[in-house]
């Protein structure tokens, strides 16, 4: 349950820009490769003056799903902020029922909104946000890495470099870009030049059809693989059950762009499709209902692992509030966004150590926003263009590095 917000503590000003933030390297994916990445960020000021930020990122502009940066900001200027200005901020719930009533769907904007609401309330109340969200169960979380260069040398360098820091020993490799054959390659050579010594999961990222996944899984597993996320389309929920009834032991299933909502966590859990739901707070449409989600898979004795939009220190911060109090078995996490961005936007970042992201403790999300950050990276600061997923097709339009 949440606290309840002081008396006459309402929503008094919501603003939201767009932020252009290079990445430290290209991050592939089946689909394409970004170099920036583009969050929208929400400030929300409260009557008593506390102010809370929030966050929403996608990945590839609409590329992951129909959600850009561009509508997100138009969703939360024109239809969410005013929706929900002047009400009381801490009936969170009833927050995103007025946000429901004023736009389907577009549950990125309306997490950044509920994100920036929780942390205002929490920081006005002098608490860490999982005071708010059912109090946490864990200090930190396993942290996982993306290696997603596309190149196995290169791969493999920076996996024994994240060894050495001891900051990740779980890599997830990204796929499906290249034919099975080769991606299949591409894991096994990984695998052998980590030599036992980190746990690998892979991302396909849709890019099978449910004949090639039932094919080319089992060689995966027998490279090393131990998690296989979204091998198939999102709607492909038959293929998913036949895979995940079929898997040899050693490795599990996790549904991804499959899972977004409440009830298609429950589909998944009567049609036994896969052993592990993603989450990630922008596609379920916040925090509470990452928690609706999460409990889903608890009642039906499936895991979770805390994903990622590739978030800056700001959105990672409150994911990792949120998977800090959930119950069930989880299988870590990949909050790792603000390690591929090349400045981020808070004081001081999380710090992960020992392998683990250590949560941090409020009041809020545990991290200050720098306002200068956010005027530097401010893509209104000068007119800068969208930027586009290259999709291999030659030059595409990309915002330039901020000065």
């Amino acid at each position: 349950m949440t606290a309840p917000a002081p008396a006459g503590l309402r929503i008094e000003r919501i603003e939201a820009r767009i932020l252009d933030i290079p990445t430290i390297r290209p991050h592939k994916f089946s689909f394409g490769a970004i170099h920036r990445q583009s969050p929208v960020v929400v400030q929300l000021w409260l009557s008593d003056g506390a102010c809370g930020f929030g966050e929403a990122a996608t990945i590839g502009g609409p590329s992951w799903n129909e959600e850009s940066p561009e509508t997100i900001l138009h969703a939360i200027t024109q239809y969410l902020g005013p929706a929900v200005a002047g009400q009381d901020a801490g009936r969170f719930e009833q927050l995103l029922q007025r946000m429901d009533a004023v736009c389907k769907g577009n549950r990125f904007a309306k997490s950044a909104v509920e994100m920036a609401a929780i942390d205002a309330v929490a920081r006005s109340l002098g608490l860490p946000a999982w005071q708010l969200l059912g109090g946490k169960q864990r200090e930190s979380l396993p942290l996982a890495w993306t290696l997603a260069s596309g190149d196995s040398a290169r791969d493999v360098e920076e996996a024994e470099r994240m060894l050495e820091a001891r900051r990740h020993r779980i890599f997830k490799l990204k796929i499906g870009a290249r034919s099975p054959q080769d991606d299949v390659a591409h894991v096994a050579r990984i695998a052998r030049g980590l030599d036992g010594r980190a746990d690998m999961t892979v991302d396909i990222n849709q890019a099978w059809d449910g004949n090639t996944a039932r094919r080319y899984v089992p060689q995966l597993i027998d490279a090393g693989v131990t998690l296989i996320e979204q091998p198939v389309a999102q709607w492909n929920v038959e293929a998913l059950r036949q895979l995940t009834a079929g898997l040899p032991a050693g490795a599990l299933v996790m549904a991804d762009e499959t899972v977004c909502t409440p009830q298609d966590a429950m589909l998944l859990a009567r049609q036994g499709a896969c052993h592990v739901f993603s989450l990630k707070v922008a596609k379920h449409g916040g925090l509470l209902r990452t928690r609706a989600v999460a409990a889903v898979a608890e009642a039906a004795d499936i895991g979770w692992y805390g994903g990622t939009m590739l978030e800056t220190s700001l959105g990672s911060a409150a994911s990792a509030h949120v998977f800090a109090t959930l119950p069930g078995a989880h299988h870590n996490c990949e909050l790792f966004g603000p390690q591929l961005l090349v400045d981020d936007i808070v004081a001081a970042p999380m710090d992960v150590r020992d392998f683990a992201l250590q949560l941090p403790d409020g009041p809020g999300f545990g991290v200050e926003v720098l306002p200068e950050a956010l005027r530097r990276f401010d893509r209104a600061r000068d007119g800068l263009a969208p930027v586009h997923v290259d999709m291999g097709r030659g030059a595409t339009a990309a915002a330039a590095p901020p000065n």
